[in-house]
C-alpha cells in the first residue's frame, strides 16, 4: 500500500535532487527520509531512485510515481478537508497563494470576512505571481491562486484544467511625476509617452507595457525595472520616469510625487481565484472562494461610485 506521507517524501527529493535537501523542506532528518523512501521502494516492488554520487535521479518508475502524487495528494486533502468541515466549517485548511496587489487589497478583506464567519478555519497566504502561482496550485502545493492574465495577450497560459472564479477586471492606469507635463491631463494614449523613459514592474506586467507599447507604434526605454511596486512608485515620484500599472498595485501604495492618469484606450487585466477540481468542493475552499468575490464584488461597487 502506498502511503500519502511516503508521496510526499518522493515529491520532495524529486524537487531537491538530495535526501539532506528533502529533509530541510520537510522538517525532518536525512535518515528518516532516507527510510521512508526504502519503505515506499519496498511497497511498490521496484526502485525508485537512483543513489550516486551528490545527486539522486528518478527511475521510470520514480518518474511516473511522481507524475500521479501531485493529483493523489490533492485527493487525498480535497477528502480529509472536507471531512474535517463536515460539521459546519468548525475545522478546515486553505493554503491561499496570491499576487502582491492581490494580497493587499482583495484578500485582507475577504480572509477578514472567512474568520468572522469561520473562526475555526486556518488560511495560510503565501505570496507567488502567476505562472508560478499556478505551477502551486496544478502541483498540489496550495488549495487556491489568486492570478491575472491580460486579454489578448502574446502566450496566454489557458486554465480550463482548472475551476476558474472570476473576480474583477483591472485597469491599467499610467503613473507620471507631479511636475509632468501630462500630470493634469484626464487622459492620454500611451503614445503620448512614447519619449519618456520608463519605469516596468513585474515580468508579466513588463511584457504586457511592451506589447501595448509596440502596438501603438514605439518600443519602451525601459530604465529602471523592478517586482516592487512601492519601489516602482518611488522611482517615479522621483522624477526617473514614467509607469504603467494595473489600479490594484496602486491602490496598495500611497503615491508621493507621482499622479495616475486614465489610459485610453483601456487595457484591462482579468483577476481570477482559481482551485483544482478535486478541491472546489471542500468547504473550505469553497467559503475562501465565496469571500474572494464578495472583496471584488465591494471594490467594484467602490470603484463604480467614484467614476
Amino acid at each position: 500500500m502506498i502511503e500519502a506521507r511516503h508521496l510526499r517524501v518522493l515529491r520532495a527529493v524529486a524537487a531537491t535532487g538530495s535526501f539532506s535537501a528533502a529533509g530541510r523542506r520537510l522538517g525532518c532528518t536525512q535518515p528518516a527520509v532516507s527510510q521512508q523512501m526504502k519503505a515506499l521502494e519496498a511497497s511498490v516492488g521496484t526502485p525508485l531512485l537512483v543513489r550516486g554520487g551528490r545527486e539522486i535521479r528518478l527511475t521510470q518508475a520514480g518518474e511516473a510515481l511522481v507524475r500521479h502524487a501531485s493529483g493523489i495528494l490533492a485527493g487525498l486533502t480535497a477528502a480529509e478537508e472536507e471531512i474535517a468541515a463536515i460539521a459546519g466549517l468548525r475545522a478546515g485548511r486553505v493554503r491561499l497563494v496570491s499576487f502582491p496587489s492581490g494580497s493587499s487589497t482583495l484578500v485582507p478583506t475577504a480572509l477578514a470576512a472567512l474568520r468572522a464567519a469561520h473562526p475555526g478555519t486556518r488560511v495560510s497566504l503565501e505570496e507567488a505571481e502567476p505562472p508560478r502561482s499556478v505551477e502551486l496550485l496544478r502541483a498540489g502545493d496550495c488549495d487556491v491562486a489568486l492570478a491575472f492574465r491580460y486579454a489578448g495577450a502574446s502566450g496566454a497560459e489557458e486554465w480550463d484544467d482548472l475551476v476558474v472564479r472570476p473576480l474583477l477586471a483591472d485597469r491599467l492606469v499610467a503613473l507620471v511625476p507631479d511636475r509632468h507635463r501630462l500630470a493634469g491631463a484626464g487622459s492620454l494614449a500611451i503614445g503620448d509617452l512614447a519619449e519618456e523613459p520608463w519605469i516596468a514592474g513585474c515580468p508579466r506586467c513588463r511584457g504586457q507595457l511592451v506589447e501595448v507599447c509596440r502596438a501603438a507604434g514605439f518600443t519602451p526605454r525601459i530604465d529602471f525595472a523592478t517586482d516592487d511596486y512601492p519601489a516602482v512608485v518611488g522611482l517615479v515620484g522621483a522624477g526617473l520616469g514614467v509607469a504603467v500599472l494595473p489600479q490594484l498595485a496602486v491602490e496598495s501604495v500611497r503615491p508621493r510625487g507621482a499622479r495616475t492618469v486614465t489610459l485610453e484606450p483601456e487595457v484591462r487585466r482579468e483577476v481570477v481565484a482559481l482551485t483544482l477540481p478535486d478541491l472546489a468542493q471542500v468547504p473550505a475552499v469553497k467559503a475562501t472562494l465565496r469571500e474572494l468575490s464578495r472583496a471584488a464584488g465591494h471594490r467594484r461597487a467602490a470603484t463604480d461610485e467614484e467614476e
